[in-house]
């Protein structure tokens, strides 16, 4: 995938680097809305050093979980705690999320990159490196100045992918990111995510597809009704599910 010009993405994804906010954790995390409890009670560690895959039926609050431990909404009790304490300016610099649907704007797909590196506080010089540095490594160099959202789909959610890690996260939270795509781009899009895995980079991504999960997971989490019904490693899980609903989810029966 990278080509000979993805000189700056490809030394930084060849550094292993320590974190410096994790462990994350969800303390009786809860979250509420319409007069439901939509995640109930989730307490949850996530450490450094393994890839994370959260499953779970349709509306088990995977999604909600995800938005919560990244910050863009605030829990109804409960707390999320990075190194014990509640995130700070560092910690939101030092994480990125990437949506199911990749969220673009009405701007070139250089310009996609540029703005999301400004925003973030990199000189206009290091953004233009970094933006040209990245896409080259994505496959996208060629795309660089048409429209970001004339994309193929997977061209888009490549381009999401790599404006997130252009920002240096040492934790990129993923939302079902291959979702509708067809293999050959999804394959690209799990390339990019085990090398920024291999370098240290906190991965925490949901799916449905078990395939990916196999391919990807360290250690599972399975939600069941804004519920952690399993946390295990992903052999122990896959091979032997210590809960009913998972096993259930696994060999492809309807969890109710």
């Amino acid at each position: 995938m990278p080509d000979a010009t993805a000189g700056f993405a490809e030394q930084a994804l060849d550094v292993r680097r320590p974190s410096a906010i994790l462990p994350l954790e969800a303390r009786n995390l809860v979250f509420e809305a319409g007069g439901r409890r939509l995640i109930d009670g989730i307490d949850l560690r996530l450490d450094a050093g393994c890839r994370t895959v959260v499953m779970g039926p349709n509306g088990a609050g995977k999604s909600l979980l995800l938005r919560l431990l990244h910050g863009l909404i605030e829990p109804s009790a409960g707390s999320v705690l990075w190194q014990g304490k509640p995130a700070d300016r560092t910690v939101r610099r030092r994480q990125a999320m990437v949506f199911q649907r990749p969220v673009l704007l009405r701007r070139s797909v250089s310009a996609n990159m540029h703005h999301a590196l400004r925003a973030n506080g990199f000189s206009r010089q290091e953004a233009r490196d970094r933006a040209r540095d990245w896409l080259a490594y994505a496959g996208l160099s060629g795309f660089a100045d048409q429209p970001a959202r004339v994309l193929s789909g997977g061209e888009q959610q490549r381009l999401a992918v790599a404006r997130a890690l252009s920002l240096g996260p040492e934790v990129l939270f993923l939302d079902e990111p291959t979702a509708s795509l067809d293999p050959a781009s999804t394959l690209g899009i799990e390339e990019i995510i085990q090398k920024a895995a291999a370098s240290g980079t906190k991965i925490v991504l949901i799916t449905h597809d078990i395939g990916q999960a196999r391919r990807i997971a360290d250690e599972v989490v399975f939600l069941y009704r804004g519920r952690v019904e399993a946390f295990d490693q992903a052999l122990c899980f896959f091979d032997a599910p210590g809960s009913a609903k998972a096993r259930a989810f696994i060999e492809g029966r309807i969890v109710l």
